[in-house]
């Protein structure tokens, strides 16, 4: 008795599972559905009444052709085509003949399994956006000694990439939809622009070591000059484009290791102590170069420091609050 228990359970699942089967395939007079119903379509092509195999072969006939044109893309006043053996476009008229098949009762049409590869439409998509795309070009300044030039931004315009391949992965998929894409630039702003340049480049300093002047601009325009004094040969203010690294008030004085420093070198000598020469204030521009107050008015006009650019303590007091870090420098 306990043995056919389980042969019981046994029959009754595989009836139970026969019966779901049944329910799927079987029309409401008890057969197999082998054909189509009536009415059932895919694409516009109309499948009644065919079988798995005719209504593969008919979309293979009818709607296959029709999906190899190619994809066009117009972007930047001409046409970029690709073609469906880049996109990899496939049709399976035999899942699609298949989903007809089992379509419930009042669905007319099914659509077609098509797939594409993805990857290849956003591959297609870079490549034309990178040749119709141009950068803007930001608003720039020259500097010379005595004045600050401003050349003019440029609007750049640029693909919409991603509603672009948006656009050309729908259409791929649509067997009804038309194979022209247009897609229309959108301009790019510069960052930097004429008119906000003079806010991004809000202070310059340009040091002339030949007049020993250092100039201030603000706004892009000259506000003031300074007397300096500037390195003594050998020891020569490096000549080129700079900025404004760090800022200190009486700052403490590293000295360096050179032989010109004698028993001092390697020191640190106190901001504010008799011995250290940067008064006042400092601003560093680069390898321990920077501008600072001098107790020795006398050099002010001269040849004297060992690199640094000099300045009356008055003068440097003034110009401090003016200067902010990251300041171009240009010295000549």
């Amino acid at each position: 008795m306990p043995r056919r228990r389980p042969l019981a359970l046994l029959v009754a699942l595989s009836a139970l599972l026969l019966a779901l089967l049944l329910a799927l395939t079987v029309p409401a007079t008890g057969q197999v559905r082998t054909t189509i119903r009536p009415g059932v379509s895919a694409a516009g092509i109309d499948l009644s009444n065919m079988t798995v195999e005719q209504a593969a072969a008919v979309l293979d006939q009818q709607l296959a052709p029709r999906l190899q044109g190619d994809m066009i893309l117009g972007a930047a006043g001409r046409p970029w085509p690709l073609t469906m053996a880049q996109a990899q476009l496939k049709l399976d008229s035999v899942r699609t003949a298949k989903r007809a098949l089992y379509a419930k009762a009042g669905v007319t049409a099914v659509p077609p399994a098509i797939t594409h590869s993805r990857a290849a439409v956003r591959d297609f998509v870079g490549r034309v956006a990178a040749r119709v795309g141009k950068a803007p070009r930001d608003a720039k300044i020259r500097i010379s000694l005595r004045h600050i030039f401003r050349s003019h931004s440029r609007r750049g315009h640029a693909l919409p990439v991603a509603s672009t391949r948006a656009a050309i992965d729908a259409a791929l998929d649509d067997p009804g939809a038309v194979r022209k894409v247009h897609a229309r630039l959108v301009t790019v702003a510069p960052r930097v622009t004429f008119a906000n340049i003079a806010r991004v480049y809000n202070t310059v300093l340009t040091i002339d070591r030949n007049h020993f002047k250092l100039r201030l601009f603000k706004g892009l325009k000259f506000r003031k000059s300074y007397p300096i004094a500037v390195g003594m040969a050998g020891l020569d203010t490096p000549a080129g484009r700079y900025a404004i690294q760090n800022k200190q008030v009486n700052p403490a004085w590293h000295v360096p290791n050179s032989s010109w420093a004698g028993s001092l070198a390697g020191h640190v000598i106190p901001g504010g102590a008799p011995n250290n020469p940067l008064r006042a204030r400092w601003l560093g521009i680069a390898n321990g170069v920077g501008i600072h107050g001098t107790a020795e008015d006398w050099s002010i006009g001269t040849r004297a420091s060992h690199g640094c650019i000099r300045m009356h303590v008055s003068d440097v007091i003034a110009l401090y609050p003016r200067v902010p870090v990251g300041a171009p420098v240009l010295i000549v």
